[in-house]
């Protein structure tokens, strides 16, 4: 017979308590973090404002009650909502991932760390406006950024080790835990009250990855993180109240997460906590796409000019081999039916048919008025996937972090074009400086969308200017953005 578990309430987990430590206490002195921190938020903001000429994003936002207008509320950048920071942060965080073209970090888990503006951007300026309305100072932008870096690190160094995807979890799990860290501190939470807010986000129900993957994929997945952030925001108030936390929720035997959800197998850490996965981040420049096939569309635009400067049509290739590491053959790798958006932007074939084709790869390539095209599917069934394993090994190398591709064309008369091989896309922190001012551009794209030219110029003005920024009341920044 097997002895009674000790219902002794235990310590707080090691996890559970370095999440918190490093929250409240490590002291950012990254000048790099901070800098990239606040490219990532204009990239961020400006993935949101492209969403929201997208119908299927714009008829989930909103208040949950139509024509609800909170007193102090956060704004939702680019509309004229005024919200709970709970519904708040899910507005934010559905039209930053619409259109996969935030930022992305990849590991033995994959994700896009700036997910967790949403929670982080609307509990700032929920608690500003509140603040300001009783005669307390409103939080800075340089208090969002440095929520963003700690967010990002919180998300990044637990994702470089542990693979949530092989045990069917999305990625998303980690932005609620680390949106619920960074919030439950910016609500004022006490170190206690932080853990019990932590524990609360892994015992919570977690997402499956079933949306991400044939052949149920689907739309969900574009607002599957701002679920999670709004959640997170949601943990950290219930915590507020004092509510009790679950010290063991990872360890606990038979019903912790490990033994549940993880295999029985303890997370396992490469690096202390600090700024190194801001300081990483991977932006998406060039494509809204996945990101394990960036250069596969980057080789593909190469590859388009050498068609038309030969004189070759996409009609005479016979074959395409892509050789690529094995996290794009397991996410991405799709024969047969694409049945919607979120279905073609997660397939590497049609990532490389279309810039084949076109000679571009936009959000519109997606929709369905491109994907009838019958040279696409042409194009995919033409296609084979081989994994490089010095591809893979570069991959998980942090020292390189590459996402390489490789692509060869052969044509039906038997001649070949010289393999176009990519390993570093253009957002890679190896490419900063050729990639930060097309990222500035992309964000001056994504303000003309939405914004009339004096509005624009006034969000920029601040915007490129960090000092500037840093020193903003995050209302006031917020309110350059409002319609």
């Amino acid at each position: 017979m097997s002895a009674p578990i000790s219902n002794v309430r235990p310590a707080p987990d090691t996890v559970l308590v370095d999440i918190v430590d490093y929250v409240l206490n490590h002291r950012l002195e990254s000048d790099v973090a901070l800098e990239t921190a606040r490219n990532c938020l204009i990239d961020t903001l400006g993935c949101g404002l492209e969403a929201l000429s997208y119908p299927a994003c714009t008829k989930l936002m909103g208040p949950i009650v139509q024509g609800t207008i909170v007193p102090n509320g956060a704004r939702v950048p680019g509309t004229s909502f005024q919200l709970d920071p709970v519904q708040a942060a899910f507005n934010i965080g559905a039209m930053i991932r619409w259109l996969d073209f935030n930022d992305t970090w990849l590991a033995a888990e994959w994700g896009h760390p700036s997910d967790n503006l949403g929670g982080i951007l609307a509990t700032a300026d929920w608690l500003s406006r509140t603040a300001v309305a009783n005669g307390r100072k409103p939080l800075v932008m340089k208090d969002v950024l440095i929520g963003m870096i700690k967010a990002h690190e919180i998300q990044g160094c637990i994702a470089l080790e542990n693979s949530f995807n092989k045990v069917g979890l999305d990625h998303v799990l980690l932005v609620k835990l680390a949106s619920t860290a960074v919030v439950g501190q910016m609500l004022g939470l006490t170190r206690d009250e932080l853990i019990n807010a932590v524990s609360q986000a892994f015992v919570d129900g977690h997402a499956l990855r079933t949306y991400r993957h044939a052949p149920n994929t689907g739309s969900r997945k574009s607002w599957a993180a701002g679920d999670a952030t709004s959640r997170a925001v949601r943990l950290a108030l219930i915590a507020k109240t004092g509510e009790m936390g679950y010290p063991s929720v990872l360890t606990a035997k038979t019903w912790g997460f490990y033994d549940v959800l993880f295999k029985g197998q303890p997370f396992r850490f490469q690096r202390p906590y600090g700024s190194y996965v801001m300081e990483n981040v991977l932006f998406k420049i060039s494509f809204p796409a996945e990101f394990h096939a960036q250069t596969a569309a980057e080789a593909a635009m190469t590859l388009h000019e050498q068609l038309r400067e030969s004189g070759k049509r996409v009609e005479d290739i016979a074959k395409i081999t892509i050789r690529t590491h094995e996290a794009a053959i397991r996410i991405i790798d799709k024969k047969g039916p694409l049945n919607n958006p979120a279905d073609r932007d997660h397939c590497i074939q049609y990532m490389i048919a279309v810039p084949l084709i076109f000679g571009r790869l936009t959000a519109a390539d997606y929709e369905d008025e491109v994907a009838r095209d019958p040279r696409i599917d042409s194009l995919r069934a033409k296609m084979q996937c081989v994994e490089d394993p010095q591809f893979t090994k570069d991959y998980y190398d942090p020292d390189k972090r590459s996402i390489a591709n490789a692509l060869t064309v052969e044509f039906a008369d038997g001649s070949t074009f010289d393999e176009v091989v990519v390993e570093y896309p253009l957002g890679h922190m190896r490419r900063r400086a050729e990639g930060i001012p097309l990222l500035v551009e992309k964000f001056r794209t994504n303000l003309a969308r939405r914004f009339p030219a004096k509005q624009q110029q006034a969000i920029l003005d601040v915007s490129l200017d960090r000092a500037k920024l840093e020193a903003m009341p995050v209302n006031e920044y917020v309110d350059l953005y409002v319609i």
